[in-house]
């Protein structure tokens, strides 16, 4: 499993890290992504350069050649709304998950903040349960009970339309 955190998420991530190792079992590694701007610039690019030149060797977005051998899906975590990371998502092998702030939202606290739009480490370890599980990864029998000990409530607001 992948945990992609961006700037002030990257404590969530790496907490996320923990609580999947702790709990549940489960091994993530985390990257830091300092630019999805840039990342999406680069597979841009290689995605023109490619078009323009079908007779020569294709190139490869950074994204894509640093993943090409990683069969893991991604949680990737942002402060900025969910579609920044997911314009990366077409060069990922396995697939990306992004978190982010959709939505209006006012709290009292950064943590409070974190977990009304869902982007908190527990909302983290519980996306990358999911996404294990729609490959058969972890056993889908025991996401109630992940989210119960994660304190997740499934019937809280949407983010996105609170």
């Amino acid at each position: 499993m992948h945990l992609f955190g961006s700037g002030p998420l990257m404590n969530e991530a790496l907490r996320a890290q923990e609580i999947l190792r702790e709990k549940f079992s489960v091994a993530a590694d985390v990257w830091s992504v300092t630019s999805y701007t840039e990342l999406y610039r680069d597979a841009l690019s290689c995605s023109r350069w490619n078009k323009l030149h079908p007779d020569q060797k294709a190139r490869l977005p950074h994204v894509a050649r640093v993943l090409k051998d990683e069969p893991w899906p991604i949680v990737a975590v942002t402060d900025y709304v969910k579609t920044v990371p997911s314009r990366v998502a077409p060069w990922t092998p396995a697939g990306l998950y992004a978190l982010g702030t959709d939505g209006f939202g006012r709290s009292d606290t950064r943590e409070a903040l974190r977990r009304f739009f869902e982007i908190d480490a527990e909302n983290v370890a519980y996306a990358a349960l999911w996404e294990l599980s729609k490959r058969s990864q972890f056993d889908r029998k025991k996401l109630p009970a992940a989210m119960q000990e994660l304190g997740i409530d499934p019937e809280a607001p949407d983010p996105a339309f609170a």
